[in-house]
């Protein structure tokens, strides 16, 4: 593997060891940091602040999302099975800066072009209406833009990565499907998506279209109830937040959609 150092400037870093997270409610000291790894054949071993914190990360993967403290970490990635005393990183980042009172998902992907990147997504958990629910599809793929139907009918077009777009809708079931943009030709599903009362589910579409490795990974974010209204209350989500892959693989994603923020991160290789 060819070395990498990121540099980033802010909402970037994630752990799933114990000693690095935080165990009460996020609020200003601390944000919920979910981790997805989407780079298809590649597993590694991450360390935070030189302590192993992921080993064995395989590419799929989406982790239970953690409290992690307001700071800077550095994060080093190296190929399954190296280590700092036998290898140099395949990839850095250091002062990699995480807020405090957000709600984050960390998506190591692949760019349309086939580049690994690192996109840090932050995550709508605003109150949903009575009887609604949320679905953000995030395309971390590389892929072309791609519509989504739901029904057979496009709900979302020209979708391009890393972006996303958020919609609220009725609760309920529906089967969705994606299509290169502007054609019928199907690329995923179809799919039965479960949009549950009070909840976002968000859904990765991640891998490489040229390879055959396009995937959906699903997070759900529950509690976002408001006021019944005389309204029954909906079921629980499709899992608790649980998110996707590796932490820092390099590359850069930035943009702004719909009011949540994908950070750019500046990379160097050697």
């Amino acid at each position: 593997m060819r070395k990498t150092t990121t540099t980033a400037t802010a909402l970037l870093a994630g752990v799933s060891l114990a000693a690095f997270a935080a165990p009460a409610s996020a609020d200003d000291h601390e944000s919920t940091v979910s981790v997805l790894h989407g780079v298809p054949g590649l597993t590694v071993d991450v360390y935070i602040n030189g302590e192993e914190a992921l080993p064995d990360f395989a590419p799929g993967t989406l982790t239970d999302p953690m409290m992690l403290a307001a700071g800077s970490y550095d994060i080093e990635v190296y190929a399954d099975g190296d280590t700092p005393d036998s290898a140099e990183p395949a990839i850095s980042a250091e002062g990699l800066e995480v807020p405090g009172g957000a709600n984050l998902t960390l998506a190591a992907h692949l760019g349309e072009d086939g580049t690994p990147m690192l996109s840090a997504f932050a995550n709508d958990v605003s109150t949903t209406e009575a009887g609604q629910a949320r679905l953000t599809v995030r395309h971390a793929a590389a892929a072309p833009a791609v519509d989504v139907r739901a029904g057979g009918s496009p709900v979302i077009e020209g979708l391009t990565n890393p972006d996303e777009k958020v919609l609220n809708l009725d609760a309920g079931s529906v089967s969705a499907d994606v299509v290169l943009a502007g054609t019928d030709e199907v690329v995923l599903g179809p799919a039965d998506v479960n949009l549950a009362e009070g909840t976002n589910t968000i859904v990765y579409a991640w891998g490489s279209a040229e390879d055959g490795t396009l995937d959906l990974a699903v997070q759900t974010i529950d509690g976002l109830h408001s006021a019944p209204e005389g309204v029954p209350s909906g079921q629980g989500g499709l899992a608790d937040q649980g998110a996707l892959l590796v932490l820092a693989l390099a590359g850069a994603a930035g943009a702004v959609v719909a009011g949540r923020r994908v950070i750019r991160a500046n990379v160097t290789a050697a």
